[in-house]
C-alpha cells in the first residue's frame, strides 16, 4: 500500500507554512468542518479567488511557490493547482499535481495567433487522498469564465472525479483529454519546460533564455 506522507510534506512550491498560505485556510482549519466540507470550501476559494489566465507562462522556478502565486490576482491551470494543494497539505489532507494534455475547442483565437495550436500542455489539475481512494479536482476555470464560455463551473464533492466538460451547454465540444502525464508529489518544473519546448517549439526553444512569457 503506498505510503501518503509523502504528500503531505511542505517543499519549496508547497510552501505551506508561509503566512499567505496560513491565511487561506484560516477560516477553513476549523475542528467544527468535516473533512469533506474543507476540501469543498477550500476547492471553491481557488476556483474563483484567482482568475485563470493560460497566457503567462513563467520559467522561474520561485513563480510557481504557492506564497508567490496567491500574492498574484490570476494564474494558469498548475498554478491554480499548486496553491489548491498547498492548503489541503496545510490542513493535513494529501493532495499531488496531475498532470495532462488537453485540446481546447472554445475561444481558440488567441491561443492558434500564438502557439499555433489550440492544444494546451501540460494542463494541472489535482489529485486529493479522500476516503481510501484519489480524486480528480480541476479548480482552474474561475465561474466567471465559465459564464462567458457557456459552460457550467466545475464543483468538487468529494466523491467524484471533477473533470473538464467534453462539451459546453450548447452542446458544442470544449475541452478533450488526449494524454495523462500521471501524478507528481512535487512539481517538475524541468519536466514542464520540456514538454513546452516539445510542443511549442517555436516559442520555447532552448536557445530562448527568457524566464517569463506574455502571450
Amino acid at each position: 500500500m503506498e505510503d501518503n506522507r509523502i504528500y503531505l510534506k511542505e517543499t519549496h512550491y508547497f510552501d505551506y507554512s508561509h503566512p499567505h498560505v496560513q491565511e487561506l485556510i484560516s477560516d477553513i482549519d476549523s475542528t467544527h468542518l468535516e473533512m469533506s466540507e474543507k476540501v469543498q470550501a477550500l476547492y471553491l476559494k481557488v476556483r474563483d479567488g484567482w482568475r485563470y489566465n493560460a497566457y503567462r507562462i513563467s520559467l522561474d522556478s520561485d513563480n510557481y511557490k504557492a506564497s508567490a502565486i496567491i500574492s498574484r490576482p490570476e494564474g494558469h491551470c498548475i498554478e491554480k493547482a499548486i496553491v489548491l494543494i498547498a492548503g489541503l497539505r496545510a490542513l493535513g489532507i494529501p493532495a499531488r499535481l496531475r498532470l495532462a494534455k488537453v485540446t481546447n475547442h472554445i475561444a481558440v483565437e488567441r491561443l492558434m495567433e500564438r502557439l499555433g495550436t489550440n492544444i494546451l500542455t501540460p494542463h494541472g489539475m489535482v489529485d486529493i487522498f479522500m476516503n481510501g481512494s484519489w480524486l480528480k479536482a480541476t479548480p482552474a476555470f474561475n465561474k466567471a469564465l465559465c459564464e462567458k464560455c457557456n459552460v457550467l463551473p466545475l464543483e468538487f464533492d468529494g466523491m467524484r472525479d471533477s473533470i473538464f466538460q467534453g462539451f459546453n451547454d450548447d452542446g458544442d465540444k470544449f475541452m478533450e483529454y488526449l494524454e495523462d502525464y500521471g501524478p507528481f508529489d512535487d512539481v517538475p518544473l524541468h519536466f514542464m519546460i520540456k514538454n513546452l519546448q516539445e510542443h511549442y517549439p517555436g516559442v520555447f526553444d532552448k536557445g530562448n533564455q527568457k524566464m517569463e512569457y506574455h502571450f
